[in-house]
């Protein structure tokens, strides 16, 4: 394996549907698991060519960009706004990650796209829609980004929360922990405080939550880290290796769950890779920043907090920012 091989898995370990797989790799045989594997995961051009960095030093700190839609593939929805966007820093030696959850309705400035797009101020959910969603939503997304943070990406994944959900279900389904009573918008269902087992609509649904929240959609994001450190946890409980048929049908539900832009590296060598970061090794992290109602809109505005968290990634100086700012650092 070359040295610049093992770090955009790490992507997809933070995205929590790849770890499944890996869990057999070492005993299936990697060439024949990637084989399969590889088949069924599409690829596409996420990243925009400013946003994209050009790999230097491999061994390096790493920043990934995972962006979560109600529709990608196929989808002709006008609306198309993505649902989640994360930011994925990795410090050098990649036995952690910080999952940076970007808010919804932060304003920024959205350049333009080819599309016609002429560029404008809007929620940064927005780009995605306004870029023609599918991979060229993701392109005028990641140029946001890079714009509002001055961040260069190694790789970028858009998930499915459709095919998600099957993965859920596929594994058993997840243990989360309710912390404040809350009723689905979209379901009607009330979930109360307490830990329980939830499938896949189950926990997608709690996730998307953040109507009548203490912290609105702070709360949302940290339900949804903590969703992804709870898959990660169930992966490494089952038992894939003794049911085939559930781990083809799981492989298969990850394919249609993840669109990548892998920047180049090999499949094979990202499996053998995903073993390096274990499920204790994520950070949830918030955006520093505050709603505001602008325009009779409400908009989430970004402090100098949330400036001098970008910096941080940029210096891969995550650890001391954490520790000096712990009310925007999230358990998981």
């Amino acid at each position: 394996m070359g040295t610049g091989a093992p770090h955009w898995a790490r992507t997809l370990v933070g995205v929590g549907l790849a770890l499944a797989v890996v869990a057999v790799a070492a005993l299936i045989g990697v060439r024949a698991l990637t084989e399969r594997y590889d088949s069924s995961v599409a690829r596409g051009q996420l990243l925009d060519d400013d946003a994209r960095r050009d790999r230097t030093d491999p061994d390096g700190p790493l920043n990934y960009l995972l962006v979560g839609s109600d529709r990608f593939r196929g989808a002709d929805d006008a609306d198309q706004r993505s649902d989640t966007i994360l930011i994925v820093h990795l410090p050098a030696g990649l036995r952690q990650a910080y999952l940076v959850s970007v808010p919804r309705d932060l304003l920024v400035a959205i350049p333009p796209a080819p599309n016609g797009y002429r560029g404008g101020q809007d929620k940064i959910n927005a780009a995605y829609d306004l870029g023609g969603g599918g991979a060229g939503g993701a392109r005028l997304l990641s140029a946001t980004l890079h714009r509002l943070t001055g961040l260069e990406f190694d790789g970028a994944a858009v998930v499915d929360f459709t095919g998600l959900r099957r993965v859920i279900d596929l594994l058993g389904g997840v243990r989360m922990c309710v912390d404040t009573e809350v009723r689905s918008v979209h379901t009607g269902t009330v979930f109360a405080p307490g830990c329980r087992q939830m499938d896949g609509a189950a926990a997608l649904d709690y996730v998307r939550q953040r109507y009548d929240l203490p912290d609105g959609d702070y709360d949302r994001q940290r339900h949804q880290q903590q969703l992804l450190r709870a898959m990660l946890d169930r992966a490494g409980q089952t038992n894939l290796l003794g049911d085939p048929l559930r781990l083809d049908s799981l492989i298969r539900a990850v394919g249609d769950s993840l669109t990548v832009d892998t920047n180049g590296v090999p499949l094979e060598d990202l499996v053998l890779a995903l073993r390096a970061l274990p499920a204790d090794g994520l950070v949830g992290v918030r955006v520093p920043s505050s709603p505001q109602l602008i325009g009779q809109v409400s908009y989430v505005v970004l402090d100098d907090g949330g400036n001098a968290l970008f910096a941080a990634v940029r210096a891969a100086r995550m650890a001391p920012w954490a520790a000096a700012n712990p009310r925007w650092v999230n358990r998981l």
